[in-house]
């Protein structure tokens, strides 16, 4: 989605900016805890009640939400509202996961399409399916619990790595990206080191 800014090395430059209604910051409020309820406790840190979201508008019909210089969400057209990659790293407890492999990171980071072999690897990991399974790795049990379906939001973590790397729409659901082993499971994303990460907002 930002793949262009990020191969050019350079930011993107957000359009026209405006203020949002009250009425439309709750609704967005809302919206955001029904589709991330583990955010809910964390809301009022994000989006204080008395604060004042601007929108922008960005290329490819996307639009920014932001709360003074920090961007927190963004939205292509009629998509899930997808949070910025530092909200990610703020809250990385509260949005399910799922691990590429160390193959597979240099490729996300240069924008290519996240294929389902990165994830079905040794060093890749999806979630079990079963929510009572629990990993005997503390690390792996993140990636425990229910499969997910066709168009979630999943925060994409690498091997080895802390902190999530990437953030983006299942093209597939994991158990059929378990099943096949082969296709596409992200294509379009917002990745560390993209036009919207490199974004700085006045």
């Amino acid at each position: 989605m930002f793949k262009k800014e990020a191969k050019s090395l350079v930011s993107i430059s957000p359009g026209a900016k405006s203020k949002v209604k009250s009425s439309v910051q709750r609704a967005i409020r809302t919206k955001i805890i029904d589709t991330y309820p583990l955010l809910a406790p964390h809301i009022d840190e994000i989006i204080p009640k008395k604060s004042q979201l601007d929108l922008l508008k960005l290329p490819d019909r996307v639009t920014l939400y932001a709360h003074d210089t920090s961007p927190l969400f963004f939205q292509h057209m009629d998509d899930p509202l997808i949070p910025h990659l530092r909200i990610v790293h703020q809250f990385p407890q509260c949005f399910p996961r799922v691990r590429i492999d160390r193959g597979a990171i240099r490729f996300v980071l240069s924008g290519a399409t996240l294929m389902a072999p990165g994830l079905t690897s040794a060093g890749g990991r999806l979630p079990s399916g079963d929510t009572s399974e629990r990993a005997s790795d503390e690390a792996d049990s993140r990636y425990d619990g229910k499969e997910l379906d066709e168009g979630e939001v999943v925060v994409v973590e690498a091997e080895g790595k802390e902190e999530a790397c990437m953030i983006g729409q299942l093209r597939i659901g994991t158990k059929e990206i378990k099943e096949k082993k082969k296709g596409v499971a992200i294509d379009q994303g917002h990745f560390l080191g993209d036009g919207l990460w490199k974004m700085v907002l006045d």
